[in-house]
């Protein structure tokens, strides 16, 4: 693997995997398929619109696929396809290194982002 140059495709990956929500939702649906709502239920503070904003792009590159299942009331559920399921070990990776190197502490005290606040101009945080 060359680190010299940037590669594009890991820009790519990284510019799909890298939005804020998505390695959550991966990591939801790598038990096997959920329906919208058990995926939003698992990712607390995800929003309905965000969510559908991110499997639809999920979508798009192949990773989910969305499935209508033939009965009355239809029931739609989100499952990873082939290519979605290889992010299997990429996801194990995060979980063990998150094992090894985040603490209670930090899981328990939520950054910035968890309350929207964003650094004002001399880098004091407002909501």
């Amino acid at each position: 693997m060359d680190f010299e140059q940037m590669c594009p495709k890991y820009q790519k990956v990284v510019g799909i995997l890298g939005k804020r929500w998505t390695a959550l939702m991966l990591r939801a649906l790598i038990s096997g398929p959920r329906r919208f709502k058990e995926i939003k239920d698992y990712v607390p503070g995800l929003s309905d619109r965000l969510l559908s904003e991110r499997l639809q792009e999920l979508e798009e590159a192949g990773i989910v696929e969305r499935r209508v299942l033939p009965q009355r009331p239809v029931l739609v559920e989100y499952a990873l396809t082939a290519k979605g399921a290889d992010l299997r070990q990429v996801v194990e990776a995060l979980q063990t290194w998150a094992d090894q190197w985040v603490t209670p502490a930090d899981v328990q005290t939520p950054g910035p982002e968890a309350s929207g606040a964003r650094p004002g101009p001399s880098g004091e945080r407002s909501a």
